[in-house]
């Protein structure tokens, strides 16, 4: 992370880092009534809803700067957050950003991560209104806080599946799991060189699914429009099958999911079978694809089978049925949540 030019975060202090780095963030929501500046931000959602959530990111667990641009980690720490509003059927409107700091970063490391981060709110049209800075023995830790709204009789919780409903997906799955599998790769191939070339020709899909994925703000656009609201939603960031049984464990049903309905992009295809992986193990519990997982009435088949880059791959049964997928070859396999758990023993 060493540039040419180098400021020392010490110079600047504080209160003028954070003035140095938010100085240029024009509000652009009428919810957002004073931002950053003030002991707290000023925020009239009148008469919606308010949807709050949070995430901490830390150096060495939730990424690895080897391999991560501070500027994809400033836009893929908001739009995580974004992603969580958007699954509960909601839209994100503000987000503060917190910082623990070490000394080997410098203030222009900083400017980049806040450029990602700029980057991402004005896409999706978010206010940066706060957040805080401290010095940090352990390298980098972000925690991002994301401030939505929703309609009341819009927002979709986990718990609202029903017996019959479909199981329905968006976009792809696995890709971001096979991309941190080749940076990961590169990175033990040319552990401890200073000149490399490493061999992403032919992945670059992979590679942006996993350092710069999306919200599906877009999804939650054509819901609206079709006039779907879904029984229950969640953002697909720990893997399907830990998701879906999230959904059927607090909607007290059970599920079947199909195999061959499970979308897969062919790099993702390609680069299981380079590393002689699964591929529908990688899609089931490879997680950080951020696709939206939820369900809808069965009378809403036609409707929802309509929406472009939306797949039906199962549906809803009673509980007493358990959760399992049925394999090309007619298998019942049962559903275990074996997606990643920062907090699991190491082996």
């Amino acid at each position: 992370m060493e540039k040419e030019k180098r400021t020392e975060i010490a110079s600047l202090g504080e209160f003028g880092l954070i003035d140095h780095l938010t100085k240029q963030i024009q509000l652009k929501n009428a919810s957002s009534l004073k931002g950053v500046g003030d002991d707290a931000a000023v925020l009239d959602y009148q008469g919606k809803r308010t949807l709050v959530t949070t995430d901490l990111l830390l150096e060495g667990v939730h990424f690895d700067l080897t391999y991560v641009p501070l500027k994809h980690l400033g836009y893929k720490s908001a739009v995580v957050n974004f992603s969580d509003i958007y699954a509960m059927n909601g839209i994100p409107r503000q987000i503060t950003v917190s910082l623990g700091i070490s000394k080997r970063f410098s203030v222009e490391d900083l400017e980049e991560l806040y450029a990602g981060i700029q980057l991402a709110c004005d896409i999706y049209g978010v206010d940066l209104v706060g957040g805080d800075t401290s010095a940090s023995m352990t390298g980098l830790t972000i925690s991002v806080t994301c401030i939505g709204e929703g309609d009341p009789d819009k927002i979709v919780c986990r718990d609202g599946a029903k017996e019959n409903d479909l199981i329905c997906v968006s976009g792809d799955l696995g890709a971001a799991y096979m991309g941190l599998q080749l940076l990961e790769r590169e990175k033990r191939i040319f552990a401890g060189e200073t000149e490399f070339k490493p061999a992403f020709e032919g992945h670059e899909y992979l590679l942006e699914r996993q350092l710069k994925p999306e919200a599906r703000k877009d999804i939650v656009a054509e819901l609206d429009k079709a006039g779907i609201v879904p029984t229950a939603m969640m953002d697909i960031s720990d893997g399907l099958s830990s998701e879906l049984l999230h959904i059927c464990s607090q909607s007290h049903v059970g599920c079947r999911i199909y195999e061959d309905r499970i979308p897969i992009d062919y790099q993702t295809a390609a680069m299981a079978e380079e590393f002689n992986m699964n591929l529908v193990t990688a899609a089931l519990n490879g997680g950080e694809d951020y696709e939206l997982l939820f369900t809808v009435p069965l009378e809403k088949h036609d409707a929802v089978a309509a929406l472009p880059g939306v797949r039906v791959i199962g549906h809803i049964t009673k509980p007493e049925l358990g959760c399992c997928m049925i394999t090309r070859d007619d298998t019942e396999i049962t559903l275990r949540a074996q997606g990643w758990n920062s907090l699991a023993e190491e082996e």
